[in-house]
């Protein structure tokens, strides 16, 4: 065998054994839903970050891997910025986040969260593949993966390694043009095998806090177009609040700060939606 044949076969070797050791950490976890927009800007880090906790808070182990490489929103979201993830005996020790949310990001690898990750294809894959192999996630109910916007490497290399996916929640708008680029989902689901379990509309509409009048500040139907070209339930039509972005940029949970507005309530039935879906599927099989 040449030296070039035997590296190669060392490259393959090393790969194989980090997917198995992602499989096998993975495997303790009982659901695994990924949630993609396709589309950015329509709110999805922020959702992922306020199920979850939402989901906590009802008693659930919750874990969440942002897969952001890029851009990634989560440790802001949940209060994290400025931490670092430490390596203990079993591998990767998850930051914790509020309500005991388990969080791993690329975001919290960094010296400075302004920096830009430049990486191609094959190094993004790379990454979350020994991220996925590392961390010691231990046993939990729900792992939410928060996908970057696109159906491009991060996607399917989570696609690969998570095979046994409970499904994709999607997201997008109001707008026809956002949840047409959205139905973009449809055909990376049906390509990859992979359940779509719903859609959810982000930002339907906005109610005056002073007379109680809706205003459509994004369109309309877009989120029941969507479901209806993926032949998906629409799960969930979300206000639009001015504390969503506050919220955000805080890094408290909306769930949390403010649980008795209608934005609150409506992502904690979303996450008794989704629990709902998953529990029952798993009690059929």
């Amino acid at each position: 065998m040449s030296l070039n044949a035997r590296a190669r076969a060392e490259v393959i070797r090393r790969i194989r054994e980090e997917e198995e050791r992602a499989r096998e950490r993975l495997g303790r976890i009982r659901h695994k839903i990924a949630v993609l927009s396709v589309k950015g800007g329509v709110g999805k880090s922020f959702l992922v970050a306020n199920i979850a906790v939402a989901l906590a808070i009802k008693g659930k182990q919750v874990g969440v891997l942002d897969a952001d490489v890029h851009g990634p929103s989560i440790p802001r979201a949940l209060g994290l910025q400025g931490l670092a993830l430490v390596a203990g005996p079993e591998g990767i020790v998850p930051a914790l986040g509020p309500s005991g949310v388990k969080v791993v990001s690329i975001g919290l690898m960094l010296s400075d969260e302004r920096a830009a990750v430049v990486w191609r294809g094959p190094m993004k894959t790379a990454f979350i593949r020994q991220v996925l192999s590392m961390t010691a996630w231990g046993e939990l109910d729900y792992l939410l993966v928060d996908l970057p916007p696109g159906t491009g490497d991060e996607q399917l290399t989570i696609a690969h390694l998570i095979s046994d996916l409970d499904g994709l929640l999607v997201v997008t708008i109001p707008s026809i043009l956002s949840s047409s680029i959205a139905s973009k989902a449809g055909e990376f689901a049906k390509s990859l095998k992979v359940r779509i379990l719903g859609v959810v509309e982000n930002m339907s509409y906005f109610r005056c806090p002073s007379c109680g009048a809706i205003h459509r500040v994004f369109g309309e139907g877009g989120g029941k177009a969507l479901a209806e070209a993926l032949g998906a339930p629409l799960l969930a039509t979300l206000p639009l609040d001015p504390l969503a972005a506050s919220s955000m940029d805080k890094g408290t949970p909306i769930v949390l700060e403010f649980p008795e507005i209608e934005l609150s309530k409506s992502i904690v039935k979303l996450a008794s939606v989704l629990e709902e879906i998953v529990e029952e599927d798993a009690s059929c099989t």
